[in-house]
């Protein structure tokens, strides 16, 4: 009893020892560079944002924050790699709905959300449906003509099974009777590679990554999930307007591991609060079609919460769910 009542006590003492010097590492965070990990290809939609996110965030902390694209099962690689390191702040992750598809998508993603530390929201952003220019269609009605008349003939991109653009993709046929097939890519970027030459014919994509090559006729936005036209984008119509009922969003995020010092998560979330007010930001988001945003961490869990719950249905109806 007494040898254990003496081991009790050293460990309190050594606790009690090494706690002002964990504050103080706390309180001196970041005391070295911050990987900020992407789980998606370079140079598409989620990497452009994090990317000038990450340049901001290391003026503000006074440490680099590099990006590191881990491309690879719907972005699960990079939510793993995130999950197995320290949970000490150096460690962040672009977080997105991918994160919440692929907890209702997998049997066994590996992670669970209760796993992650929302810090806030950076953005959210609307799906456009990009086509090909070989296709003959102007507008939404004219595809949907021609695909009925080419039934299979139509291939579209996908970043991942039961990715928002596979489940678009599934519901914009079961609205029209259209019938389409299904091309995987690794990321946005090599989808948009072969949607420009005519290798595939659709990909719906945020808009961030296809404003560009329409506004140099490279390729064809045949209309936008979002409620009403966006400011960057005001030719383009809404899927609304032409008798489609599809409002769809994705958003985009930085989390890091559970466990992660509250004192960190609550600095982190300043200076990204900081970085989404500026006009600056908010010229650059709105220019790429998308909505800039910030959270509380809690607002951020929410949000991925509640998109679990509306895409584990429509996961259901189309028999999506895997193993891994």
């Amino acid at each position: 009893m007494y040898k254990l009542a003496k081991s009790v006590i050293y460990v309190i003492a050594v606790f009690a020892a090494l706690a002002p010097s964990i504050s103080a590492a706390q309180d001196s965070y970041p005391t070295r560079p911050i990987r900020l990990v992407v789980g998606f290809a370079a140079g598409g939609s989620t990497d452009i944002p994090a990317r000038y996110v990450a340049d901001k965030l290391g003026n503000l902390l006074g440490q680099r924050v590099a990006v590191e694209n881990k491309g690879g099962a719907a972005g699960m690689l990079a939510t793993r790699d995130v999950l197995a390191q320290p949970r000490d702040g150096y460690t962040l992750l672009l977080c997105t709905h991918f994160e919440s598809i692929n907890s209702a998508v997998y049997r066994n993603p590996g992670f669970q959300l209760a796993d992650l530390a929302p810090i806030s929201l950076i953005s959210k952003y609307y799906y456009g449906f990009a086509l090909a220019n070989a296709v003959p269609a102007t507008d939404l009605g004219s595809f949907i003509q021609y695909a009925k008349q080419h039934p299979g003939e139509i291939s579209y991109g996908t970043v991942g099974t039961a990715s928002a653009q596979e489940i678009f993709a599934r519901q914009l046929e079961r609205m029209t009777g259209i019938a389409m097939t299904k091309v995987p890519y690794r990321g946005g970027a090599p989808a948009m590679q072969d949607l420009l030459p005519g290798r595939i014919q659709l990909f719906i994509s945020p808009m961030i990554s296809v404003i560009p090559h329409a506004q140099q006729n490279q390729l064809k936005i045949l209309g936008v999930s979002s409620p009403e036209r966006l400011k960057a984008a005001p030719d383009v119509p809404t899927l609304r307007e032409q008798g489609i009922d599809f409002v769809r969003f994705g958003w985009l995020g930085i989390c890091a591991g559970a466990g992660t010092p509250p004192s960190i998560i609550a600095l982190l979330n300043r200076h990204l609060k900081a970085i989404a007010a500026t006009p600056e930001y908010q010229n650059v988001t709105e220019k790429a079609g998308s909505v800039p945003e910030s959270s509380t961490p809690e607002e951020l869990r929410q949000v991925s919460e509640q998109t679990r719950t509306d895409v584990a249905a429509t996961i259901q109806e189309f028999g999506l769910q895997r193993d891994q």
